[in-house]
């Protein structure tokens, strides 16, 4: 049997003659129907296969030796740039007490003044030195304490401020710097009442171990005393003026700065997934916190969850990692970067207590019982989770699937096309039978 014999009886498709075939009007209106369906189908499919997707992932966090950026804008309205310091403590064992670097304090005029800024001031370790003026040969007393090891001058205290820390080395309350040459000299008292009504706000980044710890900012010098931090309170509540820890947290967050067009698009793509938008506030939810007290002896405290969060972009493997973009302390991302992001999501609860103890009847709490004593002050104590959340690009339909789609628009839409037009037409020949006879 020839070749083509063979072929032919396999033939599935078998054809009619011309002759046999029949056109009528309703199976052209069915035919530019199907068309028209055969399109909207196939765009439909196009679109899914085009459409991004953000899959969450959850994997144990592999990263070790690693440091984490914070970043804070933080207003208190009702407390002197003079009393207030920021300390950094972990797990590891690593203090950093009065941080000095990357870190700004504003000077606020009064609240009934309205606030506005009067002076930035970074804190450097050596600002403009007050005792450049003096002798070359010029030897300050520390009044009975050790120098300290960062000071200009080795075995002398030659500003206000080294004496402060010379005081503090070894735990001695320092005050106002009355008898203290150098106190004098610098009008260190006169600044204090200068700067008594005003407000302070302070703004910058901290880099710190990723480990378990807290940041405080609390009034007067620290310093430790044995397994204790303490805080040279002396000034704080000597002071008639009435100074608190009303706050107002404009900004924290534990990573580098989103722009609000990355922000966006993880937000379209993920509320497009149904894996949840993503917005400046879920990332950050102590963006805009306020808290105001009347007293003193009061104190704040967050527990914030830290939760390591990465976000892959299709094509994420092309670009350079933004952490080599980011060696700078508080660098962003850029609008139109396209790589793999890395930063930090973190859950908060809080607490606020008064140190005199007692119970929590202001609060319609009286069978909560507060502890006496404490530092007044803001603390932020963090932990880090062990988990790390993935959020993963990618296209929902693969070609192939995108391929098979469109046989099955195509055929099915045909198949049921053919289906009602063939019922049209035995449903008019029927009819034309019953008026024939």
């Amino acid at each position: 049997m020839p070749a083509k014999s063979r072929f032919t009886r396999l033939d599935a498709f078998t054809k009619t003659v011309e002759d046999a075939r029949v056109r009528t009007t309703s199976g052209g209106i069915v035919t530019i129907t199907s068309l028209l369906v055969i399109l909207w189908l196939v765009w439909g499919e196009w679109a899914d296969y085009r459409r991004v997707v953000v899959r969450p992932e959850l994997v144990v966090d592999k990263g070790r030796g690693e440091k984490m950026e914070i970043h804070m804008n933080i207003t208190f309205p009702l407390m002197p740039c003079e009393l207030l310091t920021l300390d950094v403590m972990d797990v590891s064992g690593e203090i950093q007490s009065g941080v000095q670097h990357g870190v700004n304090k504003v000077r606020l005029a009064p609240v009934s003044e309205g606030s506005h800024d009067i002076e930035s001031k970074a804190l450097d370790l050596h600002p403009d030195d007050p005792a450049s003026h003096l002798d070359p040969e010029y030897c300050g007393q520390c009044y009975g304490a050790p120098p300290p090891t960062d000071g200009r001058k080795a075995g002398c205290c030659n500003t206000c401020d080294e004496v402060r820390n010379a005081y503090a080395s070894i735990s001695w309350s320092f005050g106002r710097g009355e008898g203290v040459e150098q106190c004098e000299r610098e009008h260190y008292a006169e600044h204090l009442d200068e700067q008594r009504k005003e407000g302070c706000r302070i703004e910058g980044g901290i880099r710190v171990n990723k480990v378990i710890g807290n940041f405080h900012i609390a009034p007067g010098k620290s310093y430790s005393n044995g397994n204790m931090h303490v805080h040279d309170l002396e000034n704080y509540f000597k002071d008639e003026a009435d100074h608190s820890f009303t706050h107002t947290i404009h900004t924290l967050r534990f990573g580098p700065q989103l722009p609000d067009a990355v922000i966006a698009r993880m937000a379209t793509r993920g509320s497009a997934s149904g894996a949840g938008a993503w917005t400046n506030h879920h990332l950050n939810p102590l963006d805009g916190t306020e808290q105001k007290t009347g007293e003193k002896a009061f104190n704040f405290m967050y527990f914030i969850k830290v939760v390591s969060t990465a976000y892959l972009p299709i094509g994420w493997e092309k670009e350079a990692a933004v952490q080599n973009k980011n060696d700078v302390m508080g660098g962003g991302i850029d609008a139109g970067y396209k790589g793999s992001i890395e930063t930090h999501q973190y859950s908060v609860t809080s607490h606020q207590r008064n140190l005199g103890g007692g119970n929590d009847a202001q609060s319609g709490h009286k069978e909560r019982i507060h502890a006496r004593g404490g530092i007044p002050g803001v603390f932020f104590s963090y932990d880090i989770s062990p988990m790390k959340v993935i959020n993963r690009e990618a296209r929902s339909k693969t070609f192939s699937g995108f391929l098979v789609g469109l046989c099955a628009v195509i055929g099915g839409t045909l198949t049921v096309a053919a289906a009602v037009d063939r019922a049209l037409y035995e449903g008019v020949q029927r009819v034309k039978k019953l008026h024939q006879g």
